[in-house]
């Protein structure tokens, strides 16, 4: 997943620390994490609804992906993550345009 996001611009980092938890992937500027999941998280999934719930109260996009699906269709996930960003990045109240000032 690194090697299809690091050359991405913006920019990703990885293990990003955000309060106390660490996401697997970040993009800072539009605040939008990744999170990649193995079997472990099966038996987890209260615990990672609440960490999510926590991120997405701080602006953070969240996205969370099965091991498996990354293996299986990382074009289709790395597509998921850019689409995501590029949704973010959309300012959803643009300042208005000042003709003639």
């Amino acid at each position: 997943m690194w090697g299809a996001l690091r050359g991405h611009n913006p920019r990703f980092t990885r293990q990003l620390i955000v309060s106390h938890y660490i996401l697997d992937f970040a993009c800072r500027a539009h605040k939008v994490g990744v999170e990649l999941d193995g079997g472990q998280h099966g038996a987890m999934m209260e615990e990672d609804a609440a960490r999510t719930a926590y991120l997405e109260a701080k602006g953070w996009t969240i996205l969370r992906f099965w091991n498996t699906e990354v293996m299986t269709n990382l074009d289709g996930v790395h597509w998921s993550i850019i689409e995501a960003v590029a949704r973010a990045a959309t300012h959803p109240r643009p300042l208005p345009f000042r003709e003639g000032s």
